[in-house]
């Protein structure tokens, strides 16, 4: 079969589904050893040698929690992140307690009583519906959920792990993930519904996917955007999930190296995390496709000015 665009970034929401899932059994989540994934997948078989000024009162910073350990604040820590009023000029801080980013919702400890407390309106699995199926969301009583599946479609895991065979088409998997957010009509839907509906529901939100890297990365890219915030710090954002995740991703990787060796484990490492490539990957296309972000936004999306206005109200006002 040819190795076009959509094929590549179906090899990518594979290694999404098992990585994910790899990265959740170091936080007491998905039970691996009974799924065996990786074999089934075929690596047991491989030969591995602002309107306003901003808010005066913030809210704290989000709690870090252990079952759902890259929950975070889209609007940062401390004072925030810095974005841009109207004129383009004039630096505010973020609003926090608004826009929170997660992995999926595996609760464990003491994390559900510190959920309770952010009070919670709504929260957005972008997950698809085999995803959801094996680790379904817990959610504080009373908070409305709402799935909007960011991919196509659940893909053959099998089919699609077994060609992946080094880090490097791991890592251009990856990137074209991100791509496929530009190019794929699908994703650029479920961006707009979802970005729609953040901007019409009052109350504290969460948007998350599996690992809270990928899908969610992406959208909080686009947010910080909205708001202004400035290139760089959108990307050491983004880069923090291999701060937050930094557990996981170890227990991950010494399953991994357990289970089906050192190769194996340097296959998979390039998603277990994320890596500036990835980002900057979806980015490049969207100069490509679109010139700008705001174009994306407009054009690529369908988003129209109103709902971006009252996003940026949000993040700034």
């Amino acid at each position: 079969m040819p190795r076009t665009s959509r094929t590549v970034g179906l090899r990518a929401a594979a290694t999404l589904a098992i990585t994910g899932s790899l990265l959740m059994t170091g936080i007491g989540g998905t039970a691996l050893a009974q799924a065996d994934p990786l074999r089934s997948a075929g690596f047991g078989s491989l030969d591995f040698g602002s309107l306003g000024l901003g808010s005066s009162q913030q809210a704290p910073d989000a709690p870090r929690l252990e079952g759902i350990d890259n929950f975070r604040d889209v609007a940062g820590t401390g004072d925030g992140y810095e974005g841009s009023g109207y004129t383009g000029s004039l630096g505010q801080h973020l609003n926090k307690g608004v826009f929170y980013r997660a992995n999926a919702f595996t609760p464990k400890g003491a994390d559900m009583a510190e959920l309770v407390k952010l009070d919670l309106a709504k929260v957005y699995d972008l997950r698809t519906d085999g995803e959801i199926a094996k680790v379904p969301d817990v959610l504080p009583p009373g908070v409305d959920s709402e799935h909007i599946s960011i991919l196509a479609h659940d893909v053959d895991i099998t089919a699609m792990m077994a060609t992946i065979r080094t880090p490097d088409e791991m890592r251009g998997a990856m990137q074209e993930m991100n791509r496929i957010f530009v190019t794929g009509a699908v994703e650029r839907a479920g961006l707009k519904t979802l970005l729609t509906n953040m901007a019409k529901t009052d109350g504290p939100q969460v948007f998350h996917c599996t690992s809270g890297k990928d899908r969610t990365g992406w959208t909080a890219m686009l947010l910080l955007s909205i708001a202004g915030v400035d290139q760089s710090t959108i990307m050491d954002d983004y880069l923090l999930t291999n701060e937050y995740s930094v557990k996981s991703i170890a227990a991950a990787t010494a399953y991994i190296t357990a289970t089906y060796g050192a190769g194996a484990a340097a296959i998979a490492a390039p998603a277990l995390g994320v890596e500036a490539s990835f980002l900057q990957a979806g980015l490049d296309q969207v100069k490509a496709d679109y010139g700008t972000i705001d174009n994306y936004l407009t054009e690529g999306l369908g988003l129209s000015q109103g709902t971006i206005m009252e996003l940026k109200a949000k993040l700034l006002g």
